[in-house]
């Protein structure tokens, strides 16, 4: 069945109609949509187009997938991903340390997913609450000790939870705000539960480094915006919002952790916030050729990877994709690799012995690179390309090569020596 969608004709964040297709994308089959071989795949896909609004200069996709199709069945856990966990120990143990909230006071996770960001500040005897609409994660989540509400952040939600529970003094957000499209509904809920002295963190992939790094695998239908300081610090004002405090961070590549507060809260907009809205000035962040430029650089990198599957098909090679990550079918899309890869490695439970959305590539386990032994292996989960190629140093030395695919295509064997990213 076809998933609903509908096209916004205004921005997620100012509401402005003053838009522009910056970034110019094929369309794209849902990604975590994977199928037996005994059932039927439609292959329908859906816009992936990427627009900058003019006014705020905020990035977003404005074609909007149904929340229930995109969370239903989702497979993503952030407990799978040891360096997640670890951050977010340390993330919860600064934020206990620096802020001092009040001893079993309440912590309230917005896209808590399996409770992994929660988990600290429980063990640490706080009150925690996580809130996140993958009803089968939320139920997990729960079962472990972490009560999640399987719903969306809304504003009768906020007020249901302020009159039952009180003020949260720690309100938290991790690569949350890319996946929202009513970011107003959640802003104000923020603003309804935090308790007058309170702070909310949020967490998102920064634009700077997506631009920079050309970071294509971030670009898929839960990903709606893309986020940069400026129409950021606009847009929480309008809501009674004020950002105080950001940190740019390596997680995900390249993501920015903003400090806020309600506005005239207790504290001081500390220089770091200066410092990036000046750099975002200084890069010409909000003006729409700078975003453009990563669509030239897209053009140029996938006319190399075309060539190159060309020419391996010309010689017989095998070609095979590692990671049936949720960036897969952008990348395959965008690079054409559909054609070309034979099988895909990976080794989540609910992927593996599957097909691809769209393409339907079988999956199979990874132990099976040893096995089969393709020339070619397109690293699809791009945030892990350097540890899959560091974990796989036999298949390198018995003659094959990883593909990486971002910021350039770049062929890795076991003579290369440039830096992955």
């Amino acid at each position: 069945m076809r998933a609903k969608f509908f096209h916004r004709d205004h921005c997620r964040l100012c509401s402005s109609p003053n838009v522009e297709l910056v970034i110019a994308l094929e369309p794209v089959p849902l990604a975590e949509k994977y199928t037996t071989p005994d059932e039927v795949d439609a292959a329908e896909t859906y816009p992936l187009d990427v627009y900058m609004c003019k006014s705020c200069g905020h990035v977003q996709l404005l074609d909007v997938i149904d929340s229930e199709t995109l969370w239903d069945d989702y497979t993503y856990h952030s407990g799978q991903t040891q360096g997640i966990v670890d951050h977010f120990k340390d993330v919860a143990q600064g934020i206990i340390n620096k802020f001092q909230p009040a001893p079993g006071s309440l912590v309230i996770d917005i896209g808590s997913n399996d409770g992994s960001l929660l988990r600290p500040f429980k063990e640490a005897g706080f009150k925690v609450l996580g809130i996140d609409p993958a009803k089968q994660i939320a139920a997990k989540a729960t079962a472990s000790g972490i009560e999640t509400l399987p719903e969306l952040m809304t504003v009768g939600l906020a007020d249901k939870i302020r009159a039952e529970r009180g003020p949260a003094s720690v309100i938290t957000a991790f690569n949350v705000f890319a996946h929202a499209d009513d970011m107003s509904s959640i802003a104000e809920g923020i603003r309804r539960m935090l308790a007058p002295d309170g702070v909310f963190f949020f967490e998102a992939q920064y634009l700077m480094d997506i631009v920079d790094k050309m970071l294509l695998g971030t670009i898929f239908h839960e990903h709606m915006s893309h986020h940069s300081l400026k129409p950021m610090q606009a847009f929480l004002a309008r809501h009674g919002l004020e950002l105080v405090d950001v940190e740019r961070v390596n997680i995900q590549k390249g993501s920015i952790i903003g400090t806020v507060q309600l506005k005239g809260g207790p504290r001081q907009v500390q220089p770091a916030v200066h410092a990036l809205l000046a750099l975002e000035e200084e890069r010409q962040l909000d003006r729409v050729e700078t975003v453009k430029g990563f669509a030239t650089r897209l053009e140029a990198n996938k006319k190399k990877m075309v060539a190159l599957l060309a020419e391996w098909k010309s010689l017989g090679k095998t070609v095979a994709a590692y990671g049936a990550a949720r960036s897969g079918p952008t990348f395959i899309v965008q690079f054409g690799l559909g054609g070309a890869l034979q099988y895909m490695f990976d080794d989540h439970p609910q992927k593996v012995n599957k097909l691809s959305p769209g393409d339907r590539i079988p999956v199979v386990p990874t132990s099976e690179l040893s096995v089969r032994k393709p020339d070619y292996v397109v690293i699809l989960a791009w945030v892990h390309a350097k540890k899959i190629v560091a974990n796989n140093r036999k298949f390198l030395e018995e003659g094959g090569a990883f593909v990486v695919l971002c910021p350039d295509v770049q062929i890795v064997d076991v003579h290369s020596t440039a830096p992955i990213l």
